[in-house]
């Protein structure tokens, strides 16, 4: 066999030659990038997991309804700031208790005021909210507290039902205090002009449930309109009225009938009035009538005592000064009277003077004066009718002429005006007067007179008398139709003869008019025979002056019939 040589191993040291180095390189397949760069990838996403996590919390719910583990999120602002890791029942077994890994950015907002709901489909404050989790299912909203949100809290309580402000809006709350709550719930909206500028919070309920605190969010820049002075009142439902004026309806929206609402009022004389502090309590008034009454802040108390009914008549009715409203009803009672010995209704009512035009110019002379200054010029207290469809009654303060001197009482420090009846006990009283007259009235003997006459009218038309007469008459009539006949049969000859006659007269008379017209002419004004006449009537008058003369002459010369005419005196 023939000897081999052995190989031998040469060693090149790096300075050998660049080439060498090249072909060394070359030997490497590129296959070895893709695990390489899968490697750095997984070891960036692990590096990047472990910085981006943060706090691991809970939360406790009543149900998990909608949510699922590893697969529901937690999202402020639908930007995700955490996920769900586990869901498991509490140890009471009536709640669940959520696992969440939150990210790191979130560790911050998670303080003790920080707050965490479900958001699924639900209709909740008068809107529709979560239609987007149909598609994406559903998830953990949460709500951050504002600066200085407390200290930090990894266990939490979760709410059953969205908060009405999910985010800081910037606004102010305020304290609103009612007797009853009514039909206002949460985010219940807040009217300012019929404007919507807020939401009902939330309430506390006083000790024994006397009141109700309401909490009222009022949005940025409308808090700013609330004064000193500024009235809340209750605008929930619909206010129908009926008065004077007609039917009157007044609805301030859908939302705030469905929901309920409030609405408050600045006038234009407290908005220069200073901020209410913010632990101030503001009154809620049951209407806005209320709201506009309580603007009034003097109030003069008075009362009056009535005999009469007092139906219709409820707190809160008017009180008139000839028609114009000056106050209202306070309430009444029903007592005894010892001095009259009779029950009467004391009814509570307040004056407000401030409803007076320049009352202020008879404020020096105080309540009480002015009170007994009106009632000596005939002021009296009446129940009045407010609407006769309702029976709704009022106390009318009216000056009734030719009233009965009064003087007014105080009664623990409250003014006693007098009173007179009420329109309807004026018209019973005299109703009653009439009633009083008609019964005094004899019926009994008009009763008895009436039944004698007719029984005498009876006797009359049966007796004998009355049959005697009817038969002569009858008797006469009958004569008086036979005279009839027989004028009727004698007097058809004449009138056949009448058309003649009548001819005849026609004739006559056209003769006579003729004869009258030559009278006319031989003897009227213009003929010679009435000349004739007049000229004979001038010398019978001459001869009757002279001897109108002669007689006088003889009258007082009778011897001149004898001896002549007297000598005149002259020579002959």
């Amino acid at each position: 066999m023939m000897d081999l040589p052995h190989p031998e191993a040469v060693v090149h040291s790096k300075v050998e030659g660049e080439g060498g180095g090249r072909r060394r390189w070359r030997r490497l397949s590129p296959i070895w990038a893709i695990p390489i760069v899968t490697v750095l990838i997984a070891g960036y996403l692990v590096w990047h997991n472990f910085a981006q996590r943060g706090p691991t919390i809970t939360i406790t719910f009543r149900d998990a309804g909608g949510l699922t583990a590893g697969q529901s999120q937690v999202k402020l602002r639908d930007v995700i700031i955490g996920r769900v890791e586990t869901i498991a029942l509490a140890e009471d077994h009536e709640h669940v208790v959520v696992t969440v890994r939150m990210n790191r950015e979130a560790a911050p907002l998670l303080t003790r005021e920080a707050r965490f709901w479900v958001v699924r489909p639900r209709l909740f404050a008068g809107s529709v909210s979560g239609l987007g989790t149909l598609v994406s299912g559903s998830y953990i909203q949460l709500s951050p507290a504002a600066a200085n949100g407390g200290p930090p809290e990894r266990h939490f309580t979760g709410l059953q039902d969205p908060p009405v402000l999910e985010t800081a809006e910037p606004g102010r709350t305020f304290l609103l205090k009612a007797d009853r709550l009514g039909s206002i719930s949460l985010g219940a909206p807040v009217f300012f002009r019929d404007l919507d500028v807020g939401e009902v919070l939330g309430w506390d309920i006083a000790d024994m449930a006397e009141s109700v605190t309401i909490h009222a969010f009022i949005r940025a820049p409308y808090d700013r309109y609330v004064r000193e002075g500024s009235r809340f009142w209750n605008a929930s439902g619909v206010s129908l009225r009926l008065g004077a004026e007609g039917v009157q309806l007044q609805l301030e929206s859908v939302r705030a009938l469905l929901l309920g609402g409030i609405a408050f009022e600045t006038s234009e004389a407290v908005r220069d009035a200073p901020e209410i502090p913010h632990d101030r309590v503001l009154p809620l008034y049951a209407s806005r009538e209320a709201a506009g009454n309580a603007a009034v802040r003097r109030r003069v108390p008075a009362l009056s005592y009535f005999t009469d009914s007092v139906s219709g008549l409820a707190p809160g009715a008017p009180v008139t000064f000839q028609g114009v409203r000056i106050g209202e009803v306070l309430g009444f009672d029903l007592e005894y009277d010892p001095a009259a010995d009779r029950l009467r209704v004391p009814v509570r009512y307040e004056i407000e003077p401030e409803r007076i035009a320049g009352s202020g110019l008879a404020a020096s002379r105080g309540p009480l004066e002015n009170a007994r200054l009106l009632v000596r010029q005939g002021l009296r207290a009446r129940l009045a009718s407010a609407n006769l469809l309702t029976g709704q009654q009022q106390i009318s303060l009216d000056i009734v002429p030719n009233a009965e001197p009064a003087e007014i009482a105080v009664a623990d420090g409250v003014i006693v005006l007098p009173s007179v009846p009420g329109q309807f006990a004026a018209i019973m009283d005299s109703v009653n007067q009439v009633l009083a007259k008609v019964e005094r009235m004899p019926f009994q003997q008009i009763g008895d007179s009436l039944s004698g006459t007719l029984a005498g009218v009876e006797t009359l038309v049966r007796g004998p008398e009355l049959k005697a007469a009817l038969d002569s008459l009858q008797a006469a009539l009958a004569s008086a139709q036979d005279v009839m006949r027989q004028l009727d049969g004698a007097a058809t000859p004449a009138l056949r003869d009448l058309a003649p006659l009548v001819n005849n007269l026609q004739n006559t008379v056209a003769q006579a008019n003729r004869l009258l017209g030559s009278v006319n002419r031989g003897y009227g004004d213009d003929s010679q025979f009435r000349r004739d006449l007049a000229r004979l009537l001038e010398q019978l008058n001459g001869a009757a002056r002279s001897l109108r003369g002669l007689a006088d002459t003889l009258n007082r010369n009778p011897e001149a019939l004898i001896r002549g005419r007297a000598a005149t005196g002259r020579n002959p």
